[in-house]
Parts: structure tokens; C-alpha cells; sequence
């Protein structure tokens, strides 16, 4: 797919976020449900088709079958869990797995939710590693694994953040860091201990602008590592 086209994806993706986004929220107020500040745009789900469909128009492009792109209930089995359902997934005919993608988002909350996205990860890609190396599945190959966040840019997201430390003092490099940065450390160490392919976070503001933290883990990136991996395995598609 050509950069600027490329862009131009991107760009619709953003979109349809916050409007989705805005949208549940909206229908949520409409039916007078209980919810505690964002959950019910959290839950609401769709928000991240945007990002879907490029995922899905790069693999047709590259000569992906539509038959071996799944979108809903990836539900992969697991080691330490029974299974774990995966936003994306490519697979040959032959049900060999290609790639498995994870996409999520952060609107607020960010003291509250940060750690848990981090735990969320990390144990996805320790559970499907080990799934594998302990014969869960036909084949041993690792497939190319992704982890993808958009994250609101705010002031609170933005903002340095104290560390809490007592018995043990912290690494240096998470003093004087905000979640954006911490989000851009995480992405790049995700990819440094092998546990991702690739690992990426786009900042994002509700009147639609958006930007990459660094060049390692910008969504350009991540879709070029992601195109190199279909490319290097086409031939099992035929």
C-alpha cells in the first residue's frame, strides 16, 4: 500500500474511533444506563474496525485470501488460561497461524488502566508462546505477533507522573515520564524481549489530530513489519 494512501487510512481510522466512540457514549446517556465514567464506550467494542479494515486491505493486497482473515472470535487455546480471543488474526489454509494482532485503546483513567494494559499484554504473548512450545497447536512456527494502543492525548496523559517507591527505588528511566512516554518505553522494550514482532502507540485528541511517540513505535512502522511478514509467507497461501 502506497505511503500516502496509507495516510489517508490512518487518518479514517482516527475518525471512526472517536466518532464510534462518541457515538456509544451517546447511546449509553440515550437508554439512562448506570455506568461509571467511560465504561460503556470501553465495552462497546467496534471502536478499532478502523484499524481492522487496514489491517485486512494490506493482507488482500499482498494476496491474502479474505477466507483466511478473521476478525471476531479469535479464540486461540492457551497454557496458562483455556483460550484468549485475539482481535486479528491471519491463518493459511492449511490453518497455519501467520500473524495475531491485539488492538486497544485508553481514554482516561490512565492511573487506573495503564498497569493493567501492560499485564494484559505481556500475558497474551507469554500464553501464546508457551501454547506453542508446549504443542497446543499442529505447528511450532511462531506467528508474527503485534500489540497496537491509541492513546488519548490529554493533559493527564501527558503530564509527568510520580513514581511510587518505598523499599526499592525505581529504574531511572520511568522517573520523570508521563503515560505517553511510559506507553512508548513499554512498546519498544515489548519488541527488545522479543515478545512482540512489533508494538506500536498512536496518540490521538478527540478533535481528530494524532501522531507517533518515535519512529520504532510508529503505526507506519508497524504496518511495514506487518506487510514484510505476509510477503516472506505467501507462498503458503497458494
Amino acid at each position: 500500500m502506497e505511503l500516502t494512501a496509507l495516510d489517508e487510512k490512518i487518518k479514517d481510522a482516527v475518525t471512526y474511533f472517536w466518532y464510534t466512540r462518541a457515538k456509544q457514549l451517546s447511546e449509553q446517556r440515550g437508554r439512562n444506563t448506570v455506568d461509571q465514567g467511560n465504561r460503556g464506550a470501553v465495552t462497546g467494542g467496534k471502536q478499532m474496525n478502523g484499524f481492522i479494515e487496514i489491517l485486512t486491505a494490506i493482507a488482500v493486497e499482498a494476496g491474502v485470501p479474505k477466507n483466511c482473515i478473521h476478525t471476531a472470535a479469535n479464540f486461540l487455546p492457551g497454557y496458562f488460561r483455556p483460550s484468549k480471543d485475539w482481535d486479528f488474526l491471519i491463518t493459511t489454509p492449511t490453518k497455519r497461524m501467520v500473524c495475531a494482532i491485539e488492538l486497544k485503546s485508553q481514554v482516561g483513567s490512565f492511573g487506573n488502566n495503564f498497569n493493567n494494559r501492560t499485564e494484559e499484554s505481556l500475558g497474551s504473548s507469554l500464553d501464546l508462546a508457551t501454547s506453542l512450545s508446549e504443542k497446543s497447536f499442529s505447528f511450532s512456527l511462531m506467528p508474527w505477533v503485534g500489540y497496537f494502543v491509541l492513546l488519548e492525548h490529554s493533559a493527564a496523559s501527558t503530564r509527568t507522573v510520580r513514581v511510587q517507591q518505598r523499599l526499592y527505588d525505581v529504574r531511572p528511566e520511568f522517573q520523570g515520564t508521563s503515560y505517553l512516554d511510559r506507553y512508548d518505553l513499554f512498546c519498544k522494550r515489548l519488541m527488545t524481549k522479543k515478545l512482540y514482532n512489533h508494538a506500536s502507540v498512536l496518540w490521538s485528541k478527540p478533535d481528530l489530530s494524532f501522531g507517533d511517540c518515535s519512529e520504532e513505535t510508529s503505526l507506519r512502522t508497524f504496518f511495514r513489519s506487518y506487510s514484510a511478514n505476509l510477503q516472506f509467507r505467501m507462498e503458503e497461501f497458494n
